[in-house]
């Protein structure tokens, strides 16, 4: 069995920064790549961020140089620091692992960010 657990959402005034945690334990071996993606209300499913191996990211154009994604490999753990939180960042975000054991993509169940005056 597999766990993706989330943790690190909130409410936070425009201009302030959250961290996001998400660990994956159980049986779950050789994870090639993590990351987050994130859901409005009314929109679809989009990425935020993806890191390959420890260090090949990548991040959709409205988080670059405000979001940055990073992985602890040893604990199966990415995070995404957000900072200079705008309205538009508001949306439920989900942790994504993609593993060769097994051959699959993991999800998390998703944390609420909530960036509101």
């Amino acid at each position: 069995q597999v766990q993706i657990v989330e943790s690190g959402g909130g409410l936070v005034l425009p201009g302030g920064s959250l961290r996001l945690s998400c660990a994956a334990s159980g049986s779950i071996f050789s994870i090639y790549a993590m990351g987050w993606y994130r859901q409005a209300p009314g929109k679809q499913r989009e990425l935020v961020a993806t890191i390959a191996g420890g260090a090949i990211t990548n991040y959709a154009d409205s988080v670059k140089g405000r979001f940055t994604i990073s992985r602890d490999i040893a604990k199966n753990t990415v995070y995404l620091q957000m900072n200079s939180l705008k309205l538009e960042d508001t949306a439920v975000y989900y942790c994504n692992v993609k593993a060769l054991v097994p051959n699959r993509d993991f999800w998390g169940q998703g944390t609420q960010v909530t960036v509101s005056s």
